[in-house]
């Protein structure tokens, strides 16, 4: 079983040029159903409403085959408005509150199947929900690999010097950390992206990867270290870069799951991972990207696209 816990949102995009479109999301979210549509079982824990939005997220996790342990309860539905530029990027404007006061008494049997744990986002960030997020950190930490996505969201906790610590206090007890150079630079805007890359590894992880847009991705192990293994971005025309980065980090995931680097023995398997091994996974997970972004919206790919995608 793979867990994600976060949050779940609708967002409402508005192209620079067309009416809104309002579709479920929220980067934890996003990794949980690519993961499903990458033929993984998933369970997704988070919260939603029971109003029109709550029940999009809803029928869009079921759709994806995610396990929803969490009932929705009377709160709004959390919501995103996504400006997308020109260029199809995207500018988020936030509208939520983050808890997970209906399962906190019961996250640790909630873990107990867990073979990876992912966890990221405003989910990790923003309280009270964060607290209860870094608790079930330390409890799977034993028996399950844990990945983390920073995914900073400045307008949703302004201050970076309190995004910082909240970041490390889930790094330390990560196997596997993806953060884009951005995230980096405005956690660390005193040291390049290459410097706080190598001390996340030595804080605890023993994979991380930075994603750097255009230019591709870059992995970081100790056996890979200093140089890493980069891999550049793939080509395509971009819809937007909705989901972008959710759909490489459920790629990477799955990949690593497909190699058996899982559950209690998951830090000894990273740590034999080999370039040729690194180079594989980031491909993989680059082409997972990359046909997200080719189409409108979160929109990560099945096993059966991604598979077509690297044999093409």
């Amino acid at each position: 079983m793979l867990t994600v816990i976060g949050e779940a949102l609708v967002d409402v995009v508005r192209p620079h040029d067309d009416a809104p479109r309002t579709l479920p999301g929220g980067s934890p979210l996003n990794v949980a159903v690519g993961l499903a549509r990458l033929g993984h079982p998933v369970r997704f824990i988070g919260r939603h409403g029971q109003d029109e939005h709550g029940q999009l997220v809803r029928e869009h996790l079921e759709g994806a085959g995610v396990e929803i342990p969490v009932p929705a309860d009377e709160r709004p539905t959390p919501v995103a408005e996504a400006t997308l530029a020109e260029d199809g990027a995207a500018e988020y404007d936030f509208t939520l509150d983050w808890n997970l006061d209906a399962v906190a008494d019961h996250l640790p049997q909630l873990l107990t199947a867990a073979e990876v744990l992912h966890v990221g986002s405003i989910g990790a960030m923003l309280e009270p929900g964060a607290q209860t997020v870094l608790d079930a950190v330390r409890t799977a930490a034993p028996h399950a690999l844990i990945s983390y996505d920073p995914n900073c969201r400045p307008s949703i906790v302004p201050e970076a010097s309190e995004a910082r610590a909240r970041a490390e206090a889930v790094v330390e007890h990560a196997d596997v950390v993806k953060a884009s150079d951005e995230d980096l630079l405005w956690l660390y805007p005193h040291r390049t992206v290459e410097q706080t890359a190598a001390a996340w590894l030595e804080a605890g992880p023993g994979l991380v990867v930075v994603t750097r847009g255009a230019l591709g991705s870059w992995a970081l192990t100790r056996a890979t270290a200093p140089d890493g293994v980069s891999v550049p971005a793939r080509t395509t025309e971009v819809a937007d870069t909705v989901g972008a980065g959710d759909a490489l980090m459920a790629g990477l995931l799955s990949a690593l799951a497909d190699r058996g680097v899982t559950g209690r023995e998951a830090a000894e398997r990273l740590g034999e991972l080999d370039r040729e091994d690194l180079q594989g996974i980031l491909e993989r997970a680059a082409a997972a990207a990359a046909i997200t972004v080719s189409r409108a919206g979160a929109n990560p790919p099945t096993r059966e696209e991604l598979d077509a995608a690297l044999a093409g």
